[in-house]
């Protein structure tokens, strides 16, 4: 399988907020900062970006350089694929991550490891060893062959595993193909000075069992990102017909019917404007767990929707949050047994949480989900937060 990729860019306007690691970067690279305020009204600091390429904020994420990316539309029908191959950028980011962490913690428990720092204390590999990585490319930079090899002899069976699987659809094969790929390509620079080290030594086959047994598990929880990505998506377009439906009622009042009246595309189209002109925006958040130095968190993602109205609400909300008077808590499932029929699209927002729940559970990933409501501003903030 090839490893090449295509480019694409999405054109969303994405606020980036940066890590201390990000923030140096560009800094020291004489880029700009800006002050953002974020849909919790919360002040940060970090880039815009508009259009960008996905694998660019792949790449930040990988570096650490990214704890939080939010968005913020009017109407989100018209960026649906975006907004969904988004949400799946920053997912995957966070499995390869992590599956790059678990490798290196299997790689250094595995016989030859332990056997070589016996032998060699003065060199000893394990959670406390720092090689940087312009050390480690120099000192990989003549192993192209052995680490193609190597690659080989750890991908084969694992494709020949998959393709073998009946129980897996011909779509099943292409994805868990181009992903047990991905995750491997993706490792850092130390496992792979691991790996090449000892990949003639004998005892790399266990090395080799333990690499491709993570593979197994981390291909199935990619599906993940799918489900996630359409959850988020119906809970975008809800809140976006809520504020549709709130905005008809104000310019077409005394007019019954709304929802067919929103069905025209002219009708709908003046109040999308009406929308933007007021700055009524759902804005969704993808926090990610912390950095490279928070332990235990680094496969944490909070994905935050807010459906706000404008400036006073927004500064209504903050104080709300510090007193919690009125503050509502529930589960998502809960959430949406309580909207009223009338409203339209709950059975399907529904089985869309039912779906990805049984999803998380089935592959290990921790899923929780919590609504909180502030009655006196009708302001919703949903939060799905993932351990993976």
């Amino acid at each position: 399988m090839s490893g090449t990729e295509k480019k694409f860019v999405l054109n969303l306007p994405l606020k980036v907020i940066l890590t201390q690691e990000g923030a140096s970067h560009f800094i020291g690279h004489k880029k700009k900062l800006m002050r953002f305020r974020l849909a919790d009204n919360t002040e940060e600091y970090g880039i815009s970006l508009n259009p960008f390429s996905p694998q660019s904020v792949q790449s930040m994420i990988m570096l650490d350089y990214i704890s939080k990316i939010e968005i913020s539309l009017s109407e989100f029908v018209s960026s649906r694929q975006e907004v969904m191959d988004l949400s799946k950028t920053v997912v995957y980011s966070i499995l390869y991550k992590q599956f790059d962490r678990q490798i290196f913690s299997e790689l250094i428990k595995c016989d030859v490891v332990r056997k070589f720092n016996r032998a060699n204390p003065s060199q000893l590999i394990d959670d406390k060893t720092k090689i940087s990585d312009a050390q480690l490319r120099l000192t990989l930079a003549n192993k192209d062959d052995l680490i193609q090899h190597a690659r080989k002899d750890i991908l084969d069976p694992v494709w020949e595993s998959i393709m073998a699987n009946r129980d897996y659809s011909p779509e099943d094969k292409n994805i868990y193909l181009l992903m047990t790929e991905k995750l491997l390509n993706r490792q850092n620079l130390m496992n792979w000075y691991i790996i090449t080290k000892f990949y003639r030594s004998q005892g790399f086959d266990q090395m080799n069992q333990a690499i491709q047994d993570l593979l197994y598990v981390y291909m199935e929880k990619s599906r993940v990102a799918e489900y996630i990505s359409i959850l988020l998506m119906e809970l975008a377009l809800s809140s976006e017909n809520t504020n549709l439906r709130k905005e008809a009622k104000q310019m077409y009042s005394g007019v019954e019917d709304l929802d067919s009246l929103m069905f025209d595309p002219e009708v709908r189209t003046k109040i999308i404007s009406e929308l933007k002109r007021k700055h009524e925006q759902v804005s969704i958040s993808w926090k990610l767990g912390g950095g490279s130095t928070a332990i235990g968190k680094q496969g944490r993602l909070q994905i935050t929707l807010y459906n706000k109205e404008d400036e006073f609400q927004e500064v209504k909300h903050n104080i709300e949050q510090k007193s919690a008077a009125d503050l509502e808590k529930r589960s998502l499932i809960d959430f949406y047994r309580e909207i009223p029929e009338s409203q339209g699209g709950t059975d399907l927002g529904m089985y869309y949480f039912s779906y990805l729940d049984d999803a998380c559970k089935k592959v290990g990933v921790k899923f929780e989900s919590i609504v909180n409501q502030f009655a006196s501003s009708d302001l919703t903030v949903i939060n799905l937060v993932f351990n993976f």
